[in-house]
C-alpha cells in the first residue's frame, strides 16, 4: 500500500505544479496532451493486463476516449498555431505516469485491477482539479478553453465510471 501511495502522490502532483506556474497556451496545451497520454498508456496497459473483464473494458474505454481528446488538442493546436511547451507541469505528469506504469507491471490479478482503478479515481479527481482551478481560468485563446470545457464532463464520466468498478471489485 504504501508504494501505492507513493506512486499516487509522483503521479498527482501535477495539480500543484500548474497552480504554482504562471500558465500560457502553449503550456496548457502540452498539459492537456501529455495527461491524456498518460491515461492511454495506463489504458492500454490495463486493457492487455486486468484480470476483471470490466477493467479490461474500462482500459480500452479510457485509451479510446483519451486518444479521441488528443487528437482534437493537437488538430486545435495545428489549427491555432500553437507548439505545445514542455512545462514543470507537463513533465511532473509524465514522470508520475511514468512510475504509475512501473508499479502497475509489478501487480497481477485482482491486485492489478484495484491498484489500476484506485489510481484512475484519483487521478482524474486531480485533473479536474487542475482543469478547474488552473488550465480553464488560465487559458487565453476561446477555443482552447471551449476544448477543456467540452471535453470536462467526459473526465467526470470516467472518474465515477472507475467509482463504480472500484465497488464491484470488492
Amino acid at each position: 500500500m504504501k508504494t501505492l501511495t507513493l506512486v499516487l502522490f509522483g503521479s498527482l502532483t501535477f495539480a500543484a505544479a500548474a497552480a504554482a506556474q504562471s500558465i500560457n497556451d502553449a503550456q496548457i496545451a502540452a498539459i492537456v496532451v501529455t495527461a491524456n497520454q498518460v491515461d492511454i498508456d495506463a489504458g492500454q496497459l490495463a486493457a492487455s493486463t486486468a484480470a476483471d473483464g470490466q477493467v479490461k473494458q474500462f482500459g480500452r474505454q479510457m485509451v479510446k476516449d483519451h486518444e479521441g481528446v488528443n487528437a482534437s488538442a493537437v488538430a486545435l493546436a495545428g489549427k491555432l498555431k500553437v507548439t505545445p511547451e514542455d512545462n514543470p507541469t507537463s513533465q511532473s505528469l509524465k514522470t508520475g505516469g511514468a512510475e504509475n506504469i512501473a508499479h502497475l507491471k509489478t501487480l497481477k490479478g485482482a491486485a492489478f485491477d484495484k491498484a489500476y482503478v484506485e489510481h484512475e479515481i484519483a487521478y482524474h479527481e486531480q485533473v479536474l482539479a487542475a482543469i478547474d482551478k488552473t488550465l480553464i481560468p488560465g487559458v487565453k485563446n476561446a477555443e482552447l478553453k471551449a476544448l477543456l470545457v467540452k471535453v470536462r464532463p467526459a473526465f467526470v464520466a470516467h472518474m465515477e465510471h472507475a467509482k463504480q468498478l472500484k465497488a464491484s471489485l470488492k
